[in-house]
């Protein structure tokens, strides 16, 4: 993790964190007492004083996921639409679509990453069981959460957010395509979601202060720092406009949900596909059905072969990214599928009703 206290060092770029004017920075220090420093990822006393071990590992009710279009889309924007903290632009060395990271000596480190993604028009999700295996066994993840996804799961989110295992990441308002979306259109995906961390963040360190904790924020990350691509789409435009916000565009060179068969069998064909420096790609909103059943198998797996996990900030300190500029899935253009099909530029699922008015 990057050093208590200091800025972090991401393959020989230095991230930097300013504060957009005088007066944010003044509203800001009411919550952040170190303002302008990233410690670490969390707090096991904060984790651990705020919540009960039943809270943490949740229940059933957790899982659920609501029919598309069941109630009408959501396209309300945070209580503050605007970040108070603002990223330097990224360095020239991050400023591709990162799919892996090549590590000296091929060491045998990997990231695992965990999509918490949630459109307009429905609610979804959270995998108790996938978070609290990581968790029993120690192992430390980075979690893609999208801004609405936080907005409906502020406790799990503040949970994750002061866990020393995890780190969060954005993952757009409503999982916008943002190799469609204007200019605007994407700011306003990422804005949001960087204002909708740093609410909940508030609201976590006002928690903190009820307990006599106040010291313990000082290990929770200001802002997120990483981006993942709902989709895993970008136009030439998207890595240029979020590079001007100071986010590097994280993907995956491995999909560890994907084939068939049993959740052994899944988990022992992602395990095999895994090299130095890789990002592994699963879900933690309860959309995939089988992922909590893949996960203590794919772990344990790589874990047995001497693997260790680290979170995606940490590895991208340790080497040199590997990027390309059209992100993919397992093959080059496999993803502009999903350019038609969903409306909303991406933020909703395509109409049931509709489908059956149409016969499509």
């Amino acid at each position: 993790m990057p050093p208590q206290g200091g800025i972090a060092v991401y393959g020989g770029g230095v991230f930097h964190r300013r504060v957009a004017c005088v007066c944010c920075v003044v509203c800001a220090c009411l919550f952040f007492p170190s303002l302008g420093a990233m410690a670490g990822f969390g707090s096991e006393s904060l984790l651990r004083s705020l919540w009960t071990q039943g809270e943490l590992a949740g229940n059933p009710a957790d899982h659920v996921v609501t029919r598309p279009y069941a109630n009408p889309a959501d396209l309300s924007p945070p209580a503050r639409t605007g970040p108070l903290i603002q990223l330097d632009p990224t360095s020239e060395g991050l400023r591709g679509v990162i799919r892996r990271v090549r590590i000296a000596n091929d060491a045998k480190v990997l990231a695992l990453t965990f999509d918490l993604c949630e459109r307009a028009s429905n609610r979804t999700g959270y995998r108790t069981e996938i978070v609290n295996c990581l968790r029993e066994k120690g192992v430390a993840a980075t979690f893609f959460a999208g801004g609405k996804w936080m907005r409906s799961h502020p406790k799990q989110t503040m949970q994750l957010m002061a866990d020393p295992l995890f780190e969060l990441g954005n993952h757009s308002w409503t999982h916008a395509n943002l190799a469609l979306t204007d200019g605007t259109e994407t700011r306003d995906q990422v804005l949001w979601t960087q204002a909708q961390y740093e609410l909940l963040r508030e609201e976590l360190a006002r928690r903190a202060q009820a307990r006599g904790l106040e010291a313990e924020m000082a290990a929770v990350p200001m802002s997120m720092s990483v981006f993942r691509l709902p989709y895993g789409r970008n136009a030439p435009e998207t890595l240029q406009r979020l590079a001007a916000m100071g986010l590097p565009v994280v993907q995956w060179d491995v999909l560890g949900e994907a084939g068939a068969g049993s959740a052994r069998n899944m988990a022992l064909r992602a395990a095999g596909e895994v090299r130095s420096g890789s990002i592994v790609l699963m879900h933690a909103n309860a959309v995939p059905r089988h992922t909590h059943d893949i996960v203590p198998l794919f772990v344990d797996e790589l874990l047995h072969r001497g693997w260790r996990f680290v979170t995606v900030s940490d590895l991208l300190a340790m080497g040199k990214p590997e990027t390309v500029q059209d992100g993919y899935f397992e093959r080059p253009g496999d993803k502009r599928q999903f350019d038609t099909g969903y409306p909303g530029k991406g933020t909703l699922h395509p109409d049931p009703q509709a489908a059956a008015r149409t016969g499509k």
